[in-house]
């Protein structure tokens, strides 16, 4: 028998002590006892450029050239085409071991779907995605709007409003790590890190009298109907910059920012003044379950299909968050990776497996360490990303690491059923509004479908999220 090489036997080492390895290399007592019927992918978009380019405020405050980045702004770098193919190449081997797919497999009626919003690096990585999964096959990759356009499925928007559930959004901000303020200051020494990394005493934005310093003190939180929970202040500053320099050493293949060489500790600190200003947006449990109602209760009804083999759903970090939220998600601190949580092209993958009588959910964080990032690997069976299992908050898990769908299934109802007792002031739905052409806007159902006419619950009409009693 071939020898596995000893970096390889290492890495299975280090997977199978965090309890991961048996994510993705089931044992031959598991396969006796379950058969995989699906696979729900919720994924967030691989690397992109920074999400403002000339003139941005990120730019101003480093003396110092950024990376020329591949793409323009906001939009997926050609780093990221490569790593998402890549990943959907571990995914097709992945399936076709368990039996799900065959190889090179042509999807016949609505076995497999592909929905992505219609930002131009959510789409992109849907696309290249399906590119290694379905090689042999021109998937359409669904959306519904024209190039860059948010879809209101994955806009984390409010879409119902009263006085009192605003303080309760308010309030629950105020439990996150002890409030923001506290949140914030106690990313200092990452925020002083960043200055002397960036030279930021004397970059334009400091000889121009703008500033030196990264700064939070003057944080506002702006909650209303039809909006995302929307932060002021200087800490949105030190979050596009963060951003910026993680994208940078994800592009650059080095772990150096401007000359400092930084330790794997130090850069996932950075990521941290990220991991805040996310999770004060996204991960109140009274607003997530506002903000991701369209994409919990699609996928609660993706897994209660019986037709449906793979469904690939593609949004931002934004989304993976605030479903997180809503449904007691614990995500696992993350190992060989920037992020803590979520990182960049990272999904959240609902393996579903039936023992012949009854449903069970496996539920996992599937990422690219970042020396896979990096170095571009090669991704298979024997040399696979990083697959972390996530728990359910409130739910036990069988021995063999699965959850009952019933339970699973209560805990989107959970969610859900706190979206519909939100008591909304407006209670009707808006007239339809004339497009410039004239013609009445179009109408949505959370499933994609094309509606005559306005249906009780959240609709989408005219690209956004309307309520209907």
């Amino acid at each position: 028998m071939k020898m596995k090489p000893m970096w390889m036997i290492a890495a299975i080492l280090l997977l199978c002590g965090t309890g991961t390895w048996a994510q993705t290399q089931r044992s031959d007592d598991f396969h006796a006892k379950y058969e995989l019927k699906e696979v729900v992918v919720m994924s967030r978009h691989n690397i992109r450029s920074p999400l403002s380019s000339g003139g941005a405020a990120y730019q101003r405050v480093t003396p110092y050239e950024w990376f020329h980045w591949s793409s323009p702004g906001s939009q997926l770098s050609l780093r990221g085409g490569v790593l998402e193919t890549e990943m959907g190449q571990f995914f097709r081997k992945w399936v076709v071991e368990e039996g799900l797919l065959p190889d090179n497999y042509r999807p016949e009626g609505d076995e497999v779907l592909f929905y992505a919003n219609s930002r131009q690096r959510t789409f992109a990585t849907a696309k290249y995605f399906s590119a290694g999964f379905l090689p042999f096959a021109n998937v359409e990759i669904t959306h519904k709007y024209d190039e860059d356009k948010m879809d209101p499925v994955f806009t984390p928007k409010f879409t119902k409003m009263n006085d009192a559930y605003r303080q309760q959004v308010l309030a629950d901000l105020q439990t996150l790590h002890g409030g923001p303020q506290a949140w914030m200051a106690a990313q200092q020494p990452a925020l002083d890190l960043m200055e002397e990394v960036l030279d930021m005493a004397h970059s334009p934005a400091a000889l121009q009298g703008d500033t030196t310093h990264f700064w939070f003190n003057d944080t506002q939180f702006k909650i209303e109907k039809g909006d995302e929970l929307r932060m002021t202040g200087g800490y949105t500053l030190a979050n596009s910059v963060a951003d910026a320099l993680v994208l940078q050493c994800y592009e650059t293949e080095s772990m150096t920012a401007f000359g400092h060489e930084l330790t794997m500790e130090q850069w996932r600190s950075i990521c941290a003044v990220k991991a805040v200003y996310d999770g004060l947006l996204f991960t109140a449990h009274s607003a997530a379950v506002n903000l991701a109602y369209p994409l919990v209760s699609r996928i609660r009804e993706e897994l209660q299909r019986k037709d449906r083999k793979f469904m690939f759903l593609c949004g931002h970090d934004s989304n993976l968050a605030s479903i997180g939220a809503a449904l007691g998600l614990v995500f696992p601190e993350t190992e060989r990776a920037l992020e803590i949580h979520t990182p960049i092209g990272s999904k959240l993958v609902f393996e579903k497996w039936s023992d012949g009588t009854e449903d069970f959910v496996a539920v996992n964080l599937v990422y690219q360490a970042v020396d896979q990032l990096q170095g571009r690997t090669l991704l298979s069976l024997d040399v696979p990303p990083m697959v972390k299992s996530v728990a359910v908050n409130g739910l036990t898990a069988n021995s063999d690491g699965l959850y009952r769908l019933s339970d699973l299934d209560a805990r989107f109802a959970e969610a859900m059923a706190e979206y519909e007792a939100i008591v909304d002031d407006d209670t009707a739905v808006e007239a339809v509004q004339q497009s410039a052409n004239g013609h009445s806007a179009a109408i949505f159902n959370l499933q994609g479908q094309r509606l005559d006419s306005p249906q009780r619950g959240i609709n989408i009409i005219g690209g956004e999220k309307k309520l209907k009693r």
